[in-house]
């Protein structure tokens, strides 16, 4: 915890000297209990930006990959992260999810997937949706202006271009049966409603920040 919130501290300090980071609708992240953050995806800074709105530990699902590095994986697991397997369901990260939730901690996940590019939020993977339902907690969906230019797929070096991370009301899922199953077509319901609710605040955020 304390290596969390002496990294978490430091980025969100560089974000506000550096980008002139502005944080809108924070009063919407839960101060207790588990949620899911669900931010849009345009750059590599993102996973550090949405934690500027809160101090509690927040877990991210991050691809595979970045545990390749040993040094630098054995630090995302310090903080709190784990690998999740890209291009198809992977039922460990989300069996892993699903603990994390169950254990009262907030989880973010990038519900695109992937970075993307443009304005436009396209199809969103169902995984956020579906362990927001089948745990029963709220997700926070959240609009992030600015970070593209900031930092482009690609690029190295960071730009001291505004950013601007605005966070929209908790959306609840529709309760689960008196089975416990949760229905596909309330996630693929509830996946449309985020989509359209991540396309208002990231429009938002861009404007913010004047993109």
């Amino acid at each position: 915890m304390l290596l969390y919130r002496i990294v978490r501290d430091s980025i969100v300090l560089f974000s506000r000297l550096f980008w002139r980071l502005r944080v809108v609708g924070a009063e919407h992240v839960p101060q207790s209990g588990a949620y899911v953050l669900a931010p849009v995806h345009r750059s590599f800074i993102d996973f550090g930006l949405v934690s500027a709105a809160t101090k509690r530990r927040l877990r991210y699902m991050g691809k595979d990959s970045l545990w390749k590095v040993g040094v630098f994986g054995k630090l995302l697991y310090a903080l709190g992260a784990y690998p999740v397997h890209r291009g198809g369901a992977d039922r460990e990260a989300l069996r892993r999810t699903i603990e994390v939730l169950e254990g009262g901690e907030p989880v973010v996940i990038f519900p695109e997937g992937t970075r993307r590019s443009g304005p436009k939020v396209e199809e969103l993977f169902e995984g956020a949706a579906y362990v927001a339902s089948k745990v029963g907690v709220p997700i926070v969906p959240v609009g992030i202006g600015g970070s593209e230019r900031a930092l482009r797929k690609g690029e190295k070096l960071p730009r001291p271009v505004k950013i601007t991370v605005v966070y929209g009301a908790p959306m609840l899922p529709s309760p689960a049966s008196d089975s416990g199953r949760t229905s596909r077509r309330a996630v693929h319901e509830l996946t449309l409603r985020l989509r359209d609710e991540i396309q208002r605040l990231f429009d938002e955020a861009e404007e913010l920040a004047g993109v």
